[in-house]
């Protein structure tokens, strides 16, 4: 464990892009279907390691999930990688394993490990939940861990950058100590030339909305991409010339300038597909910035 808060304490350190957690979000289950084992895990957070850009942190969608934690966390240890941790809230039985998974995780490994919480994926958008109910659940998530003992970890929100403007949903901006925003420009049928303008646009759009809410809550980027593959959208095209367009200007500005967890890892059966690498853990286009 010490090799591991040696890490954090070094990315506490040094400055400029460095200084900002770097990584890729990933599934819990492979790409039959099944949930990953940890060394399953290992091997994804040693792929991320090994790419241009060395990414020493992964988002993870869930907690109690397909043993999600049970199994990653080892393994993020093992490889030195920081996560931000995802906790379901759509029902309430659903919402209490998931806490109870990530205090397990937590009481079992300490808490070097754990970047942050993001208590729920895109809730807002979808409708599945309301302000009020969702701030509720971002304030027991942190009161839970504080009474573990956990202290110094952020807990937020991850959402559509749509959903973060949207004046109803403010209670959820005071609630968070970080705001996680995604945006894809694919999705808002955006021709590839325009792709850079249309999402700096957006993540703007949500610093502005958070500074008149909370001012100094900083914003994460959470999700973004370009498929390689799939149907168009609209003027927006999916190819791997398109995707590595959309690399080498978004990802590689997004790395200087915030906490930013790329779509995706890996989704080799998805239509559209996100991911940046194929089924032999190689990269699709090249990742250098």
């Amino acid at each position: 464990m010490r090799a591991f808060s040696n890490l954090l304490a070094l990315a506490a350190a040094v400055s400029g892009a460095q200084a900002y957690w770097k990584g890729f979000n990933i599934g819990a289950n492979k790409a039959d279907g099944s949930c990953k084992s940890q060394q399953d895990w290992e091997s994804d957070f040693r792929t991320q390691q090994g790419l241009t850009g060395h990414f020493s942190s992964a988002r993870l969608y869930a907690s109690s999930d397909c043993n999600t934690l049970a199994n990653a966390v080892p393994a993020a240890i093992t490889t030195g990688t920081g996560l931000l941790v995802g906790v379901w809230t759509e029902d309430q039985a659903h919402y209490n394993a998931e806490k109870a998974a990530l205090l397990q995780a937590v009481q079992q490994h300490g808490h070097d490990w754990l970047i942050a919480v993001s208590v729920g994926s895109e809730d807002l958008y979808r409708g599945d939940t309301s302000a009020s109910t969702l701030a509720g659940q971002i304030n027991d998530i942190r009161n839970s861990l504080k009474s573990a003992g956990v202290t110094g970890v952020e807990v937020g929100h991850v959402d559509t950058w749509t959903a973060w403007v949207d004046g109803a949903n403010t209670d959820v901006i005071k609630a968070c100590d970080f705001i996680g925003t995604d945006g894809y420009p694919y999705f808002q049928n955006a021709n590839i030339n325009d792709g850079y303008n249309v999402f700096w646009e957006s993540v703007q759009n949500v610093r502005d909305t958070v500074n008149k809410v909370s001012p100094g809550k900083w914003v994460w980027i959470t999700e973004s991409g370009w498929p390689v593959s799939g149907p168009n959208s609209g003027a927006a095209v999916p190819s791997t010339a398109n995707a590595q367009k959309y690399w080498s200007t978004v990802a590689c500005a997004a790395f200087e300038q915030a906490h930013t967890f790329w779509y995706t890892l890996s989704d080799t059966n998805a239509s559209p597909s996100f991911g940046v690498v194929d089924t032999n853990n190689k990269p699709i286009y090249n990742l250098a910035c």
